[in-house]
């Protein structure tokens, strides 16, 4: 790894999306990046993003970028049922790769993904726990803030998998393709709720389909919708604290999630508009003989990001402990435990 990893960006598109909303500016602002190729789903597509963001080179395959000797780390930003097409070849050039939580389709995929990984290093875009508020919260906790930790609640609400849906989200209505309620905002969440508490281990879960048929929000039509839009676990932490998580699908009016911690001298309250990984977050505590919460604000120290608002924020705080090579941005196999935590909940879901 040199001092500044020439990066190449599979999944920019010339019109917009994930990886121009997030990973672009994220990669801007931290030192240490340079942004030297891409690759497109096709040679026209690829040119005209690079002509868009000013990108110096663009390639029609990723077996062409990780072959290109200026390219020091791959980031695969493509839905999850094609990362395994992406990564492979990426893989297979032996350069570090950083790709989109979910890694795979399922926990099969994630494993053979892992296994392929094996000796090259890798990242996972579970940019939640990298994101400042979350690590000012673990060190909340880990100093006592609370106290010993008693219990913890997580509602969430999935702003997909609802009653309505749009073209450019068709696929979450089929488990087929990976990104369901329970893989993507849930898992996120759960992972952030696993960075601050320690692993939660599931004990009963209930996973439901409410809305197996959806409307269009455009055209009106209906749709089959094959995916859960309600997701309940609840188990214990690593100090026997009992954790309770409940994500539904659809949009929130209000908060998107609401996170409550208790312990034996206070409590925190952790809220946000949207989803977890994408921020912001506002942590509000009390202790002792606080009658009331009040604002904790996140110390300026815990920003990598240089600033940057939601949702580029929190992965360029996964960028900078990236760089920075403390450990602190889970890797492949920490993908496959969390896959494994997912398929258990939905197997215990699916069994109450």
């Amino acid at each position: 790894m040199t001092d500044v990893l020439g990066v190449g960006l599979v999944g920019l598109s010339a019109k917009g999306g994930w990886a121009a909303r997030a990973h672009l500016p994220a990669l801007a602002a931290v030192p240490g990046y340079e942004l030297r190729a891409l690759a497109a789903s096709d040679a026209t597509a690829a040119g005209e993003a690079a002509r868009r963001y000013g990108v110096p080179r663009a390639y029609a395959t990723v077996e062409d970028l990780a072959a290109d000797e200026g390219v020091d780390l791959i980031v695969v930003a493509v839905r999850a049922d094609r990362h395994r097409a992406c990564l492979l070849p990426a893989l297979a050039a032996g350069k570090p790769v950083l790709c989109e939580w979910p890694l795979g389709t399922g926990l099969a995929e994630a494993e053979e993904l892992a296994a392929a990984a094996r000796g090259t290093r890798t990242a996972v875009g579970l940019q939640a726990r990298s994101a400042a508020p979350i690590r000012y919260l673990r060190d909340l906790i880990a100093d006592g803030y609370v106290g010993r930790v008693l219990s913890t609640t997580m509602t969430g609400a999935g702003g997909l998998w609802g009653p309505t849906y749009g073209s450019y989200a068709a696929y979450t209505l089929d488990p087929a393709y990976g990104a369901t309620l329970l893989s993507v905002p849930f898992g996120h969440a759960v992972d952030a709720l696993c960075a601050v508490l320690g692993e939660l281990r599931p004990v009963r879960a209930l996973t439901a389909n409410r809305l197996p048929r959806v409307r269009h929000a455009r055209t009106g039509e209906i749709a089959e919708k094959r995916t859960d839009d309600q997701v309940v676990a609840v188990g214990l932490v690593d100090d026997d604290a009992v954790a309770t998580v409940h994500y539904r699908g659809g949009p929130a009016r209000g908060d998107g999630l609401r996170w409550e911690i208790t312990g034996t001298s206070g409590e925190l309250l952790v809220t946000c508009p949207g989803h977890l990984q994408h921020g912001p977050v506002r942590i509000r505590g009390g202790r002792d003989d606080d009658r009331e919460l009040t604002d904790l604000p996140v110390p300026a120290r815990y920003d990598r990001s240089s600033g940057l608002a939601a949702p580029a924020g929190p992965v360029a705080e996964a960028y900078a402990l990236l760089a920075a090579g403390d450990g602190a941005v889970p890797d492949f196999e920490h993908a496959v435990r969390r896959h494994r935590m997912l398929t258990d909940i939905a197997e215990s879901g699916r069994a109450g």
